[in-house]
């Protein structure tokens, strides 16, 4: 953490590129609109951390990649239980299964978010089932922290997920009405400083703007270390936020 009276942390382009999960998730793509969306991995700021699509469109990704010669630099993301969470471990357990054999690097996986808001427990496993599935992949946990809404609720929500083996807490699907809050973040931080292993912070949901980014990642550093500043420990998931970069360097 930053010491009393040390100058503030400078976060500049290149490092915020450096954990940004490129995401497009839109029901509408076909190969070709990937295809033109995977080509921003090769910019003048360096590469994403991870691209993100639908699971069906992995392929299509991993083609892109390997042409730009980023295969292997770029990690292929995915989503599961995507976007309501409402499925059940079984179904879960096979979505992460089929993300695998896909070619996924990662994969995002929605919590059973409306069980936890109306107070109840019996989420059945899906996270486990999840984790299992897997195969040592890394698995952030969509806690949908804007729909959950009070810090408590929050705060039980991040320790379920990383009790259950997630790598990441990750605030929102993107889709909800209310996406990541510094408050939310916060919360999740202080689950992530308690961890007895390295837990990393996964930060979207209307992240648009380089000072939006910059407020989130000078969030985790300051709560896990200068450390956490590297795509194990901290990703921000965004659409249109590389271009506000490269129009800013």
């Amino acid at each position: 953490m930053q010491a009393d009276g040390a100058a503030p942390l400078e976060i500049d382009a290149r490092q915020l590129v450096a954990v940004l999960d490129l995401t497009r998730l839109s029901d509408h793509d076909r190969d070709a609109d990937v295809q033109r969306f995977c080509r921003q991995a090769a910019n003048s700021l360096g590469s994403p951390a991870a691209l993100c699509v639908h699971r069906r469109f992995l392929p299509v990704a991993a083609e892109a990649l390997r042409l730009d010669g980023l295969h292997g630099r770029v990690r292929l993301a995915t989503v599961a239980n995507f976007p309501g969470g409402t499925g059940s471990a079984g179904e879960v357990a096979d979505e992460v299964a089929a993300a695998v054999a896909a070619g996924a690097d990662e994969v995002d996986v929605v919590a059973p978010w409306r069980n936890w808001l109306d107070g109840r427990r019996d989420d059945a496993g899906v996270l486990a089932a999840a984790r299992e599935a897997s195969e040592g992949r890394t698995l952030k946990v969509i806690l949908e922290t804007g729909m959950l809404g009070e810090r408590s609720i929050v705060l039980d929500a991040a320790r379920r997920a990383v009790a259950a083996g997630a790598d990441f807490l990750k605030t929102s699907t993107g889709k909800a009405a209310v996406g990541a809050t510094p408050e939310a973040v916060a919360t999740m931080l202080e689950v992530a400083a308690e961890a007895p292993r390295p837990i990393g912070i996964k930060v979207s949901g209307g992240i648009s703007t380089v000072a939006e980014a910059r407020r989130y990642a000078s969030m985790v550093v300051e709560g896990l270390g200068l450390e956490a500043l590297d795509p194990a420990r901290l990703r921000i998931g965004a659409s249109s936020l590389l271009d506000a970069l490269l129009d800013e360097a």
